[in-house]
């Protein structure tokens, strides 16, 4: 068969899964995200060792260390993903869940129901997690997927998508309500792009490149955000022990995901305390620090900031700083070269705090914790199929919540329209 042939069927296989997967009761849906957790248990060996494959590729083909660490698969990785199916099987299953309902003034009872989207498809490079998270999250809210990964992952993705394919068929979902694209040909995401008659939305996750790319080109809707550009605001009168916790962790602890934090901003009144003590800790980890006029005269070993680092994306042991007047300046940084995704703020200040989460229009706004946070499994959500930054139809960690729409529903008794 064509690539065309392959993705058309897969389509429309799809298509027909999701009318089932939409009256599949909670039940159901949960014992197969068990089997599928069991099965993963079971054969980490063979995962791990598929993913071997995929590593030893990547490596030649030159990949980034941020890359190669999305890439891997650790039994941490492993556990992750078994942790997650576990939080998504717990969680209220959405479909049918009434939202709202109200009473005309002709009598007409008016209801809106959550219903699943239909079919979605994600297309995504490197973390073979994404294959589990994503169709897990899927049939927990009644749809049918069709997953997409990077060819840098194939053999982890095949892997886990037999594994997947199994469980549906060992708890008597449609085999088709979950498939992974087996083939690595690039033109497959193109040939995806136009499967408007059976998919309903799009959704890429992976490097601004990829995102773009699929932007450009699907002729159905897509849910992106293109970059994680996160600032962490340390305001006038912080706790510098917490604000150099938070910082450090937000930069540290995985510093080529989205959600870790480029660019540091700090109250001009707390800099000259504050910076030396952070810099040394973050010398002492690699990071290379990129600062304003201000910043380098307190940091001399800093190097000068140019107009191109406030709005980049570094993945990176790269960090961004400025020293800012006040919360007005650092919040206008923040609109200025923000990416929406997400923004934190460190303050002792009841009145600071609700200011800078009023004002600052991010997916994600935390007061005094790390930016690590916005992640769907951190924040309750079980595990997540991406973080949007564009707010049609949802914004910020998409959990099984946000992969339903509603429908109306309509009672009544005879009533006639004049």
């Amino acid at each position: 068969m064509s690539i065309e042939s392959i993705i058309t069927k897969i389509a429309k296989q799809a298509r027909t899964a999701s009318i089932e997967m939409a009256k599949i009761p909670s039940e159901k849906k949960n014992k197969a995200l068990q089997k599928i957790a069991d099965k993963i248990i079971k054969n980490a060996d063979h995962i791990k060792a598929e993913n071997k494959k995929d590593l030893e590729s990547a490596k030649d083909m030159g990949l980034t260390r941020a890359m190669l660490d999305r890439l891997t698969v650790t039994d941490s990785v492993i556990q992750s993903m078994v942790d997650g199916l576990h939080d998504i099987k717990q969680l209220e299953d959405p479909v049918g869940s009434v939202i709202k309902t109200w009473t005309r003034p002709n009598g007409l009872q008016v209801s809106r129901i959550r219903i699943p989207l239909g079919v979605i498809g994600i297309i995504y490079e490197s973390r073979p997690n994404v294959t589990i998270d994503a169709a897990s999250l899927c049939l927990k809210a009644g749809n049918a997927v069709i997953l997409r990964g990077g060819s840098e992952a194939f053999y982890s993705n095949q892997a886990l998508a037999d594994i997947i394919s199994k469980s549906l068929t060992e708890t008597g979902l449609p085999k088709d309500a979950a498939q992974v694209v087996p083939v690595k040909d690039r033109s497959a995401v193109n040939i995806l792009l136009q499967q408007e008659e059976f998919v309903d939305l799009i959704i890429p996750r992976g490097g601004e490149g990829l995102i773009r790319f699929v932007v450009e080109h699907s002729k159905i809707p897509v849910l992106k955000h293109y970059k994680g550009v996160c600032h962490v605001y340390v305001d006038h009168g912080a706790d510098h022990i917490m604000a150099d916790d938070i910082c450090f962790n937000a930069k540290v602890q995985r510093p080529g995901v989205c959600n870790a934090m480029e660019t540091m901003l700090v109250h001009q009144d707390e800099a000259d305390g504050f910076l030396p003590r952070m810099a040394k800790r973050f010398k002492e980890t690699g990071v290379e620090i990129r600062g304003c006029e201000k910043t380098c005269k307190i940091l001399p070993e800093a190097k000068k900031a140019t107009e191109a680092d406030w709005p980049e994306e570094f993945l990176d042991l790269i960090l961004a700083v400025k020293v800012v007047s006040d919360i007005e300046q650092a919040i206008s940084h923040i609109s200025q070269y923000s990416s929406a995704h997400t923004e934190a703020i460190v303050t002792a200040d009841y009145t600071r705090a609700r200011k800078f989460v009023k004002e600052v229009d991010s997916s994600v706004v935390l007061v005094n914790a790390s930016t690590r946070f916005n992640d769907g499994g951190q924040l309750g959500l079980g595990a997540e199929i991406g973080i949007s930054t564009s707010k049609l139809h949802a914004f910020g960690p998409m959990g099984p919540e946000e992969l339903t729409t509603s429908k109306f529903v309509v009672f009544g008794d005879g009533q006639i329209r004049e």
